[in-house]
């Protein structure tokens, strides 16, 4: 029996890369081969040498078509097979290896916003809703826009197998959560990347697309961010690893920022829940700084921090690589871990 396989990549647009995907037929049961695809047609070469190649990372099943037909996360290579410049993962898999005694963990928090046109879903045309309050975690047509996008989208994503932990409506109109994780730096951002294709995928069925963009609303209305949860072992086990891993972040702070999503100075103003981005702060229970300890967390003196910067539309490749290499190195020196 033939089957459908959907191959889904990461393009070289910027300054912030988008999903791309093919479908091939394959014979149900096969190892998904390695392919290729036109390079100059998606940001990643030029026409005179255009072959990329891709290789299969992580398969599931495909919710979409249903049956035994998958989806195929891959990395892109180029034809001598060395990582290409835009593949991201390469380098999350070299430091995810290098630290793997530190078991890291991540928890990943994908903010996002139906759109109609120009303008978020739940938005009169031509005007604006009433403002924030009401909206987040609401219920009621007044107040929630596209829940059954958000639940069938949930759906696709457990067919799919994927570790999504749970959804919310945000605070602005048409605005949405999902969880990802706990995992590892290179699940939790392969698992975010599919979580992706299949909104994006999902909404259009529904004629409505969905945006990551960090300030998707101007004005005085929230942003959307991608909060990162992250722990290594140490960390769950005592709390004084927290607070080390709290101040090797901040040492690093504008190194972070820079690499946390094309954007970040619109949506992080230290208004709406944020931490100025040229400032770098932690605190139990503080929304408003860059770190978050949550209070359960200081209470039981174990557990794990919330790095609140990262934009919607971060690279979660990038994003782990750092936080790893930055805190269980820092560990690593202090004799944490």
């Amino acid at each position: 029996m033939m089957i459908k396989a959907e191959y889904i990549w990461l393009d070289g647009t910027e300054p912030a890369a988008k999903l791309r995907s093919k479908t091939k037929i394959l014979e149900a049961g096969a190892e998904p081969p390695i392919w290729g695809f036109d390079g100059s047609s998606t940001n990643q070469a030029e026409g005179n040498s255009s072959d990329c190649v891709l290789k299969p990372v992580k398969v599931v099943p495909d919710p979409i078509r249903g049956g035994e037909n998958i989806l195929v996360l891959c990395e892109v290579l180029d034809t001598d097979f060395t990582p290409h410049p835009t593949n991201t993962r390469a380098a999350t898999a070299a430091t995810a290896e290098k630290y793997a005694g530190q078991e890291s963990w991540f928890g990943i928090e994908q903010e996002y916003t139906f759109m109609v046109g120009s303008r978020p879903l739940g938005f009169p045309e031509g005007g604006y809703p009433a403002p924030q309050g009401g909206y987040y975690c609401g219920v009621g047509a007044d107040e929630i826009f596209g829940r059954e996008i958000v639940e069938k989208h949930l759906d696709n994503c457990l067919t799919a197998g994927l570790p999504i932990s749970g959804i919310n409506a945000e605070v602005m109109p048409g605005q949405w959560e999902f969880q990802v994780g706990p995992a590892s730096a290179l699940d939790v951002s392969d698992s975010l990347w599919l979580a992706r294709w299949l909104l994006y995928r999902t909404a259009e069925e529904f004629g409505v697309s969905a945006t990551i963009d960090p300030k998707p609303a101007k004005g005085d209305w929230n942003g959307a961010g991608c909060h990162t949860n992250f722990s290594t072992k140490a960390m769950r086990d005592d709390y004084e690893p927290i607070i080390a891993a709290c101040e090797a972040l901040g040492a690093k702070a504008e190194e972070h920022v820079k690499n946390y999503g094309h954007g970040i100075d619109e949506r992080l103003t230290g208004q709406h829940e944020t931490a100025h981005w040229s400032q770098f702060s932690y605190g139990v229970s503080d929304r408003g700084a860059s770190i978050r300890i949550p209070w359960q967390v200081e209470k039981d003196k174990k557990g794990y921090l919330e790095d609140r910067r990262p934009n919607a539309n971060m690279d979660p490749y990038i994003v782990t690589r750092m936080m790893v290499d930055t805190v269980c190195s820092a560990l690593e020196k202090k004799g944490l871990v």
